[in-house]
Order: structure tokens, then C-alpha cells, then sequence
């Protein structure tokens, strides 16, 4: 079990990115969504020790993290937003470097993990390649393949689909729920539909804070019979949007569909659908701008 409480981060320029944040993450799939700008990258850096909060505790089992950064750097695995390599290294060659920097001294012990990741990762036809040759998901893959040295039981991944054509998309989530059905793993991202498809726990982060928390499924149960759409033209979006709490917009065919969250029906030929987390993560997002006392829900 993963412990955050109540960590808050203020950087010199004086933006305030991390604002009393609490959470428990168990084994398993855990999402963190939320706008670019929200917190997410600045909390990931702080769970992987990359840089300490102003005030707060954090614990992965017995591990004080912030007083065992070491400790716990023997228990994870990151990768990060950007991440950078060799680009003229193999990615076998790069991951017995690392293999060996971890501590792996046996030559034999080092080629058997290295294989077994590449076969893993599904890169061990691509192993004597140059990670220069590498496509998007390719890479998405071989930063989880180096995560993953050391069998680390916390794994934490930042924005890792952004630019993945669907085919390498739908690989890469395949990866990721298998190795998170014995890990805590910590998907940190702005698609809503990764942690649709991958996450048994999830949170929606907006200007540093923790505004909703708990299972998809009940988030969006909770959101039933208060969802309506209803296809507008292009010209009249504006006016909808100061009559009503339009939470999404999507165009088809040339106009514009809109979702509106309303605990009644809304005059004016509006119709109610389904739930989906989008619905959720939208409605969340307009409800907290500006954030200043609105409370972390739990479903």
C-alpha cells in the first residue's frame, strides 16, 4: 500500500503545485487524471523521490519515503514523461547497462533478465536494434522494459500513451495490466479512456488538489439520470454554455453536440444518455474551476 498525506509542494516561482494531497493506493491499476498543469507530473516526481515536498508524510509498506528515499528507490520502477536515452545503444546493450548499475554483477544473471524483459516488453525480435530506429510505442515500451529491472513493486508511469497510434496504444495497456495485477501501479495521464480501460481506482486532480477519488464505476454511477446532450448549431454554442452547465462539446457533422450535467431535465428538447467517465472527468473539471474550498469526494 502506497500512503500520500496531506503533501504540498510550493515551487520558487511561486506556483503552488501540490496542495495538502492524500491518497491510498492499493495493488493494482490506480489512475491519476487530470488537465496539463494540474499536479500530476509534480506528485509523480515526488513519489520517485526526484524532489522533496514542502510538508507532508508518504509510506510504501513499511518505507518512510521521504526519510528512506534510497529504500524506496530499491522498490520502484519510473518512467517518466520524457525520458532520454543513447540513441545509437541497442536497447539489449542499454538494459544490461542498467542491469548492471542496479546490481546485477553475473553476466548470466543479467542476460536472462535482459531477455526476459525484451520478451515481455515484446521487443526481443528488435533487441540488437538502435533505439534511434524505435517508433513512439517502441520506446513507451523499452522505458517499461528498464522500469521494470529489479522486479520493483511500485511502478509509476507519466503520460505514458500520449502520440501512440491505437494499434502500439492497445499493446502498451495489455503491458500494463498484466504487470498490474501484482504491483501497485500508477498510471498518470489526461486520457480519459486509459483509466477507463485499465484502472480498478482512480483520481481527478485539478490545481494541485485531490477533487474526486474512488472506482470508476461508482463515480460514474453516482452521475446517473444527470447527464443530457442535445446537437446544437456551431453559432449558438455560446449562448447554450450561459444558459446551462455544458460540461463537453464534441462536433458531428458540422454541429455540435453537447453534454449538460443538470439534477433536472433541462427545458429546451435536451435528451438524457448514459454515463461515461469523459462525463465524469469533464463534469469534475468545470465544477473546480477556480478551486479554493471544494472537498475530495469518495465513491
Amino acid at each position: 500500500m502506497l500512503t500520500i498525506d496531506k503533501i504540498s509542494k510550493t515551487y520558487s516561482n511561486g506556483v503552488k503545485a501540490l496542495n495538502e494531497v492524500s491518497l491510498s493506493i492499493p495493488v493494482g491499476m490506480y489512475g491519476l487524471l487530470g488537465p496539463n498543469g494540474a499536479g500530476k507530473s509534480s506528485l509523480m516526481r515526488t513519489l520517485a523521490t526526484l524532489q522533496q515536498p514542502d510538508s507532508g508524510k508518504i509510506s510504501f509498506g513499511d518505507i518512510n519515503v521521504l526519510k528512506q528515499s534510497d529504500a524506496l528507490r530499491r522498490q520502484l520502477g519510473y518512467l517518466p514523461q520524457d525520458f532520454g536515452v543513447y540513441p545509437r545503444v541497442s536497447a539489449d546493450e542499454m538494459l544490461n547497462h542498467i542491469a548492471m548499475l542496479k546490481g546485477f554483477n553475473k553476466r548470466s544473471e543479467r542476460k536472462a533478465l535482459v531477455d526476459d524483459l525484451l520478451q515481455q516488453t515484446n521487443l526481443y525480435q528488435h533487441r540488437k536494434k538502435a533505439l534511434s530506429s524505435y517508433s513512439g510505442g517502441m520506446r513507451q515500451r523499452f522505458g517499461i522494459a528498464q522500469a521494470l529491472i529489479g522486479d520493483p513493486q511500485l511502478v509509476i508511469v507519466d503520460e505514458p500513451t500520449a502520440g501512440l497510434d491505437p494499434e502500439e496504444r492497445n499493446r502498451f495497456h495489455n503491458l500494463l495490466a498484466d504487470i498490474g495485477e501484482r504491483k501497485v501501479v500508477i498510471l498518470s495521464t489526461h486520457i480519459v479512456e486509459d483509466v477507463a480501460d485499465l484502472c480498478s481506482r482512480m483520481a481527478i486532480m485539478i490545481q494541485g488538489r485531490i477533487a474526486l477519488e474512488g472506482r470508476p464505476a461508482n463515480l460514474m454511477a453516482a452521475m446517473i439520470n444527470k447527464i443530457w446532450a442535445k446537437t446544437v448549431p456551431k453559432a449558438a454554442l455560446a449562448e447554450y454554455r450561459q444558459q446551462f452547465q455544458v460540461i463537453s462539446t464534441h462536433l458531428f457533422a458540422g454541429q455540435m453536440r453537447i453534454h449538460v450535467l443538470s439534477e433536472d431535465p433541462p427545458e429546451g428538447g435536451f435528451e438524457r444518455v448514459g454515463v461515461g467517465l469523459e462525463d465524469v472527468y469533464f463534469s469534475t473539471v468545470v465544477r473546480n474551476k477556480p478551486v479554493h474550498t471544494q472537498q475530495t469526494q469518495t465513491l
